[in-house]
């Protein structure tokens, strides 16, 4: 029994170390964007419950608020455990006419399986494309080298498309929160 704690709590550490090593203290994005400016339009596919679409922002804007979270990597634990409270947030974010889409470096496969098994087809995710992740300052860089992935940031765009509200925390905790807050405001003023 001794041995096993022991065994669980190497693994932890492991694991810790491992996140770490992917997104390391002093990692930052540059260039993102501020409340007031306007959301760089994109066109992309995206996957809803394993099916595949068209995206395209301004089409998603007109209808509403829009919730875009860039997060690092899926199937990572920060971004599995964000995935599942935005999937059990979404009747909120619906009752305030909001659409949410999470966004990674991820390719469109990866994000097939994400999206049924962590987003429980509840809420699109599609690739960000490296001209969207410089256009929305989320590249995710150490020592100013791009490591690959985006930063964990959530942004809420306004009918008016217009950033209405940004979080930038690696730690996914306040993404869900902090946004579903932001549209629930958003539509207390329509």
């Amino acid at each position: 029994m001794r041995r096993a704690v022991v065994i669980v709590i190497a693994l932890v550490a492991l694991l810790a170390g491992a996140v770490l090593l992917l997104y390391p203290r002093g990692a930052e994005a540059t260039g993102r964007l501020a409340v007031g400016d306007p959301a760089p339009r994109f066109v992309t596919t995206g996957t809803l419950g394993g099916e595949t679409f068209r995206v395209d922002l301004a089409s998603e804007i007109a209808k509403g608020p829009v919730v875009l979270y860039f997060y690092p990597a899926a199937f990572t634990t920060g971004c599995t455990l964000e995935a599942n409270a935005f999937a059990e947030a979404m009747p909120r974010f619906r009752a305030a006419g909001a659409t949410v889409l999470g966004l990674s470096a991820d390719d469109l496969g990866t994000l097939r399986k994400f999206s049924v098994s962590e987003c429980r087809g509840k809420f699109a995710v599609a690739p960000a494309s490296k001209r969207m992740i410089a256009d929305y300052g989320v590249a995710l860089k150490k020592a100013g080298v791009d490591t690959g992935v985006t930063t964990r940031t959530s942004y809420v765009v306004g009918s008016d498309g217009r950033i209405a509200f940004v979080h930038d925390d690696m730690d996914y905790h306040d993404h869900v929160r902090l946004t579903l807050a932001a549209v629930e405001r958003l539509a207390a003023t329509r």
